[in-house]
């Protein structure tokens, strides 16, 4: 190509134009919208001039700074999808301009960057706290409710008092104060892809204490979520204590025979 000239647009022949009549084919449209457990449709608006980004960084906390709020709080959730296993929420307020480096959210991280991080994050953090509810609770008052109310303890359960909240597409209505509601904010906010690590790190470390005490699930590699291998030990043992019985394969599954496959241990000193 000759320096300085512009490169022709990328074309296609669309139907009905004769042969050899290109037409330039439309970039493609941005997504107005996302998939949300929490709107009537079923999915949710973006917000106007969100950013799309990886790195995460405290345009927002600063921006609730100079409105007034002093301790601003990034709050978000894990294991909302799971089969098996509570859904748990995380609350960080961070210091002002601090984050730790290779900060993301907990999904785009592995499991030793993520424990790293949930470490200098309870070390350095102004605040931090987390909340769970356990799969017989999500049975009882459906997921939504549960994410509800595990976001309101960990929130609540903060020992310095936030002002403000900013949470991933997720509103409190319980919550007395300022709210900024936000589309991938843990993509966004530094504080709240803090929350959705610390959060990750404690699920993930509980799932691994439910593989020893439940074994033959695999929960120690597919953490609870809907992995092929994990449908398949439902099918083949039933549901132990912990599964969600309102969930996908987990309906009308028996109990599987706790006598059985976890025999409980007799006290030392009593014999059999």
């Amino acid at each position: 190509m000759t320096a300085g000239r512009r490169a022709s647009p990328r074309i296609a022949v669309g139907p009905g134009r004769a042969a050899g009549r290109p037409v330039a084919k439309p970039l493609a449209k941005r997504p107005d919208s996302y998939p949300s457990l929490y709107t009537s449709s079923g999915r949710a608006t973006v917000p106007r001039g969100l950013r799309l980004q990886l790195d995460p960084d405290d345009h927002e906390e600063r921006a609730l700074r100079r409105l007034g709020f002093r301790f601003v709080a990034g709050l978000d959730e894990v294991g909302r999808g799971c089969l098996a296993g509570p859904v748990v929420a995380g609350a960080v307020i961070l210091p002002l301009g601090w984050a730790p480096a290779g900060l993301r959210d907990s999904k785009l991280l592995d499991a030793p960057t993520r424990e790293q991080l949930a470490r200098e994050i309870q070390l350095h953090a102004v605040a931090w706290a987390i909340a769970a509810v356990e799969a017989s609770l999500i049975d009882r008052i459906n997921i939504l409710q549960a994410t509800l109310l595990a976001s309101l303890l960990a929130a609540a359960r903060l020992p310095v008092r936030a002002d403000a909240l900013i949470t991933d597409s997720l509103h409190l209505p319980e919550v007395g104060i300022h709210q900024r509601v936000l589309a991938d904010a843990d993509r966004l906010s530094c504080s709240v892809a803090a929350a959705s690590v610390v959060a990750k790190v404690y699920r993930d470390r509980l799932m691994v204490e439910y593989d020893a005490r439940y074994p033959g699930y695999g929960f120690a590699e597919h953490k609870g979520y809907a992995a092929p291998e994990h449908r398949a030990a439902i099918e083949a043992l039933g549901v132990s204590p912990i599964h969600r019985r309102t969930f996908g394969s987990c309906v009308d599954v028996p109990l599987a025979d706790q006598i059985e496959l976890w025999p409980e241990e007799v006290p030392a000193g009593i014999s059999e």
